[in-house]
């Protein structure tokens, strides 16, 4: 608040590591919540998530490429550029497959359709990125494991400025797609016959969705599970599908979530940080089994 801490190591820790986070945890929560409900909108589907169209299976190839490739191809990027090449490998990647994507949302009308593409462009890098793992050296193969449990404390304030430029874009892009996403609920034939237009706003939740999780993945690590449960968890609260409802909630929903989850990952008295990852998994699915089963039934 502008005072001065009777410690300067205080002042250090909440400036250069606690507010960072925190931050890094809610923009990430909240940019993961808002990607999964468009993608569970616009595929009316309830498993749909933030990551169904290969976005973060295109950062893992470029951070795969970025790491591993040194045993493969013989370069050494990562002692280079360290870890900024890092981000700038997960963005190209991220970049490479949402320009594969939107290529094929404007000939493939089908939604369906592009959501197996999307799955199918995930199997592939998947399978490049094995291959790299299988050649690679164990120094190289562990910095890309730590990478992939994902990270909400190593950005320093630059990079939290970018994230955030990034957040808002995708964020402005959703509130834009309000409308549509509200028609879309009803049916690709129903929402075209009052008039949406359809390829464009498909084109701009695709986006939306590409610019929230890649830039996220590129920034924070792959994060699961986030964008799959709070659309789910905020339906069974709020009881409504309509996104100017969903969406707010959603935004607010994911940094809670978010939050928790680190707080669960910093071990009490100790030193040792778990993944979090597997933090907002064993803390979010067990709430999200026990909301649906006893509700019996999914709002969507």
């Amino acid at each position: 608040m502008g005072g001065q801490a009777s410690k300067e190591t205080w002042h250090h820790i909440i400036t250069d590591y606690r507010l960072p986070k925190a931050i890094t945890a809610i923009v990430s929560g909240s940019g993961l919540a808002v990607a999964g409900l468009l993608m569970q909108t616009l595929f009316r589907n309830p498993l749909a998530g933030p990551y169904v169209l290969g976005i973060s299976s295109g950062a893992s190839l470029g951070v795969a490429l970025y790491i591993l490739g040194g045993s493969v191809l013989g370069w050494t990027l990562g002692n280079q550029l360290g870890r900024w090449g890092l981000i700038f490998a997960a963005s190209a990647g991220s970049m490479a497959v949402l320009l594969m994507v939107l290529a094929a949302a404007r000939r493939v009308r089908d939604t369906m359709t592009l959501l197996i593409i999307g799955l199918m462009v995930g199997s592939l890098t998947a399978a490049v990125v094995s291959i790299l793992a299988y050649f690679s050296k164990a120094e190289e193969l562990q910095q890309y494991i730590f990478w992939s449990y994902g990270s909400l404390g190593d950005l320093s304030w630059p990079e939290i400025y970018i994230l955030l430029f990034t957040f808002i874009i995708g964020l402005l892009l959703a509130v834009v797609s309000l409308k549509a996403l509200n028609a879309l609920l009803l049916g690709d034939t129903y929402a075209k016959t009052i008039g949406l237009r359809y390829l464009r706003s498909r084109l701009l939740i695709i986006l939306a969705t590409s610019i929230l999780a890649g830039s996220i993945t590129a920034f924070a690590g792959p994060i699961a599970f986030i964008g799959l449960a709070v659309p789910h968890l905020i339906r069974q609260v709020f009881r409504t599908a309509n996104h100017s409802i969903l969406l707010p909630a959603v935004l607010l929903g994911g940094a809670i979530l978010m939050l928790l989850c680190d707080i669960v990952a910093q071990v009490p008295l100790s030193e040792y940080k778990l993944p979090i990852n597997a933090i907002t998994a064993l803390v979010g699915a067990p709430v999200v089994i026990w909301l649906l089963v006893r509700k019996k039934k999914l709002m969507f």
